[in-house]
C-alpha cells in the first residue's frame, strides 16, 4: 500500500516514519515536508512544499492512507492564529486533498480533551479539526487522542519536561475513567498507528468508520 505521512519530522511522526519503512505491508511512504528529512530510503518519497500551497500539489495525495502528526504549540508558532493555521488548516487541507483523490483511511493525531465546545483555545481548535475531519466521509477515519506524549523531542519544553518526569508516578495513580489521561509514549503511539492504518486501508464497509481511541485503546492497538 501507499501511505502519505504528515508531520514526519515530529516526536511522533518521526516514530511513524520508521514504522512505515519497515512494514511489509507498505509499498512506499509519500512524505510531504518544509525541508529534506536525514532520511534515505528506498520506500521514501520526500517532497518539499509550501503548505500554504498544497493544492498546488494536489497529485502528491493519490494514495491509499494518510497518517497525520501534524501539530505544534502556541509558543513555538508565535500566535493563536497561526497555531490554528498549523493545527487545523493544513491537517484539513491534506484530509480534502486525500479524499478528493480516492484516500481510504485517514489516521489523526488529535489530543486528550478535544471537543469542539472546549473553553480551552487548545482543545477546541483540536475538536474542530476532528468535527470536519469527519464530515469528509472517509471511508474509514481514526482519530488517537493521547495525553501527554513522552520520548525524547529535538525541541525543549520546559512543562513537558517537568511533566515526563513526574509521570511514571502519576500514571499509578490514574486508574479506572481516569486511565485515559496517562501519559503514553510517542512510540507506542506510532506503532499503534501504523498497525491499524495498515489494517484499515482494507476494510470494507457500506457506511463510513469512525473510532476514537484515547490510552487503553493506544496500548492494545500497538500490542496488535
Amino acid at each position: 500500500m501507499k501511505v502519505m505521512l504528515l508531520g514526519a519530522t515530529g516526536l511522533t511522526g518521526g516514530k511513524v516514519l520508521e514504522g512505515l519503512l519497515g512494514h511489509e505491508d507498505v509499498a512506499l511512504v509519500v512524505a510531504p515536508v518544509r525541508g529534506k528529512l536525514p532520511v534515505s530510503h528506498a520506500k521514501l518519497e520526500q517532497h518539499e512544499i509550501d503548505f500554504e500551497r498544497m493544492d498546488e500539489h494536489s497529485d502528491l495525495f493519490a494514495v491509499d492512507a494518510i497518517i497525520c502528526c501534524l501539530g505544534t504549540t502556541i509558543k513555538k508558532a508565535g500566535s493563536r492564529e497561526q497555531f490554528r493555521k498549523v493545527d487545523f488548516g493544513y491537517p484539513l487541507k491534506a484530509a480534502e486533498l486525500g479524499r478528493a483523490n480516492g484516500a481510504k483511511a485517514f489516521a489523526l493525531m488529535s489530543a486528550i480533551a478535544a471537543s469542539s465546545s472546549s473553553t480551552v483555545f487548545y482543545n477546541r481548535v483540536k475538536g474542530e479539526l476532528e468535527d470536519a475531519v469527519k464530515a469528509l466521509g472517509y471511508p474509514c477515519l481514526a482519530i488517537y487522542q493521547p495525553s501527554l506524549l513522552l520520548g525524547d523531542r529535538n525541541e525543549h519544553r520546559t512543562a513537558e519536561a517537568l511533566g515526563m518526569k513526574a509521570m511514571p508516578l502519576i500514571n499509578r495513580a490514574l486508574i479506572g475513567p481516569l486511565e485515559k489521561f496517562r501519559g503514553i509514549e510517542a512510540a507506542t503511539v506510532a506503532t499503534a498507528m501504523v498497525n491499524e492504518v495498515c489494517n484499515l486501508s482494507r476494510e470494507a464497509s457500506a457506511a463510513p468508520v469512525v473510532r476514537v481511541h484515547e490510552y487503553p485503546d493506544i496500548v492494545a492497538l500497538a500490542r496488535g
